[in-house]
């Protein structure tokens, strides 16, 4: 394992237990409100502060971390089986319903997806609770960010179909439903999984963006999203630098997440190195 994987699964480890642990490592409700201390600078009692209604900027931070790190699996959850079920089925059926299937994949794929994701947000009701909010915009992520894991997930089922294990299977003749289960399935496990973590840090930025625009996770719940709205009035940072915490805690988790996609996609190629030789 090298050091930059280590410092990584580090850092995710640490950012997860601190958003588990929001109720006990929060110096207040993400909600609590203290009158008195608007706008805040970093003290003993607000470690980075409070915002303009008095709350306290760490509190918010870990609970909105909570929210938009640990709820993007979900929606990475949905697309991925989204996508399995589409590629797999197209795949399997071929035929003219395959490209009928791959028409609707090729359309979804050629809208640029964040706009898209947008427009669909805006025509819903703004005006939700806030853990509704959280329901529907991971939901959108989920349900439209499908398309190109589909399409990977159907060019590894035709190439595994065609495999000589299949052929020889087939020629034996092993019923459809076995090779499915007994011989398809277990090779799909691999590239199914990578389409799940490649869709993680895609969510969160997705998340991100739309909790800048108004349209992610509704106040008073946090998230990065709503939290980086501070950073649009870049004029007062300067004064404030410890607004900045947010988009640092984003930037550091999303290259961590990058670390290890790298390192273990370098991994898993030295494997298949290996066993061919």
């Amino acid at each position: 394992m090298t050091i930059f994987r280590l410092i990584s699964w580090t850092l995710l480890l640490l950012t997860v237990i601190a958003a588990l642990g929001a109720n006990w490592i929060a110096p207040a409700s993400y909600e609590k409100q203290f009158r008195d201390f608007p706008n805040a600078r970093p003290c003993q009692q607000f470690p980075l502060g409070t915002d303009e209604l008095g709350r306290d900027r760490l509190s918010r931070l870990l609970y909105g971390t909570r929210i938009s790190l640990l709820l993007a699996p979900a929606a990475a959850l949905l697309a991925t089986l989204i996508a399995a079920l589409t590629g797999i089925g197209a795949a399997m059926i071929g035929g003219k319903w395959e490209q009928l299937i791959l028409s609707g994949v090729d359309l979804v794929a050629s809208l640029p997806w964040l706009f898209l994701l947008i427009a669909v947000r805006a025509v819903l009701p703004l005006n939700v609770s806030g853990y509704a909010s959280v329901g529907l915009t991971f939901f959108l992520l989920g349900a439209l960010g499908w398309a190109g894991a589909a399409r990977v997930i159907r060019s590894v089922v035709l190439s595994i179909r065609e495999s000589g294990f299949m052929v020889a299977a087939r020629s034996l003749g092993v019923s459809r439903m076995r090779l499915f289960a007994v011989q398809l399935l277990p090779n799909l496990r691999g590239p199914i999984l990578a389409q799940f973590w490649l869709s993680i840090p895609l969510f969160i930025v997705a998340e991100a963006n739309l909790g800048v625009l108004g349209l992610g996770v509704s106040e008073p719940l946090p998230s990065w999203g709503n939290l980086l709205l501070d950073l649009v009035n870049h004029r007062e940072i300067a004064g404030a630098p410890w607004r900045l915490a947010p988009a640092i805690l984003l930037v550091l988790v999303l290259l961590a997440l990058q670390v290890l996609q790298n390192t273990g996609g370098n991994v898993m190629r030295s494997r298949k190195v290996t066993a061919e030789a």
